[in-house]
């Protein structure tokens, strides 16, 4: 307060009113102290003919300001009126009060101490939300990392038991091939000479050791040791709401 009464560059406006603006921000200040909030000196202003304080409620922080209502006003009345505001944050909550034959600014500053109270508790409970909607994002950005990883493993999974049930098929059209041309070979009465029956039995020799050496159920199979799902594999199964590199961030890597 004492940095704000000195600092001639700010509520410039005529001395009367300089002395009461002032009064009025050390009561707020000094009711906010009372109560257990912080009092911080405003810097920030939109004009040179204003001065505030911040007002740190569980640290939530709203910037309580006063200005001349009607700086250019010849009506001395009009001029003489102040107006207290309060920053508009997200809060749709009334934020401006001003002198009024009625009511003079110093009988609200009850009120205002409250807004700025209730702001800091609506503040609160917004960040409570956010933080729960954020960890429940959270939640299922990993339950989706974790079937995106399952599902890639399963394609890795499923790619070695096509090629195995392929390696087994071509093995069993070559094996009845085999098995035909035994049979063939063991027709009577083939008008064939004895050379030719010679070579035919040594591709059949060698056919059947090509077979033996393919066919994957000549030994029992092993389960296959899946390696870590690639990027381009787990986006393949995340889908569209999520990303690969965390829960805040859609789509994409």
């Amino acid at each position: 307060m004492a940095a704000l009464r000195d600092d001639d560059g700010q509520l410039v406006i005529p001395p009367v009113l300089r002395r009461r603006s002032f009064l009025m921000l050390q009561a707020l200040a000094a009711e906010a102290v009372r109560r257990g909030y912080e009092v911080r000196r405003c810097r920030s202003y939109y004009s040179r003919r204003e001065g505030g304080v911040d007002v740190v409620v569980d640290g939530f922080a709203c910037t309580i300001t006063v200005r001349q209502e009607f700086p250019q006003s010849t009506n001395p009345e009009r001029s003489a009126r102040l107006v207290v505001e309060l920053d508009h944050g997200r809060s749709g909550r009334p934020g401006r009060w001003r002198d009024r034959k009625a009511r003079v600014l110093e009988n609200a500053l009850g009120v205002i101490l409250g807004e700025v109270e209730a702001r800091a508790l609506e503040d609160a409970q917004r960040r409570e939300s956010e933080e729960r909607a954020r960890v429940e994002r959270e939640v299922r950005w990993r339950t989706a990392m974790e079937e995106a990883k399952k599902r890639a493993v399963r394609d890795q999974l499923a790619e070695v038991l096509r090629e195995e049930a392929g390696r087994w098929q071509e093995a069993a059209v070559l094996g009845a091939y085999c098995d035909a041309l035994e049979r063939r070979l063991a027709e009577p009465g083939s008008a064939v000479d004895e050379s030719a029956l010679e070579s035919a039995r040594r591709w059949l020799e060698w056919a059947r050791e090509f077979v033996c050496a393919i066919d994957p159920l000549n030994r029992l199979p092993q389960m296959p040791t899946p390696s870590e799902p690639t990027p381009d594999e787990l986006k393949a199964h995340l889908g569209k709401e999520w990303s690969l590199s965390g829960p805040g961030r859609r789509g994409g890597r």
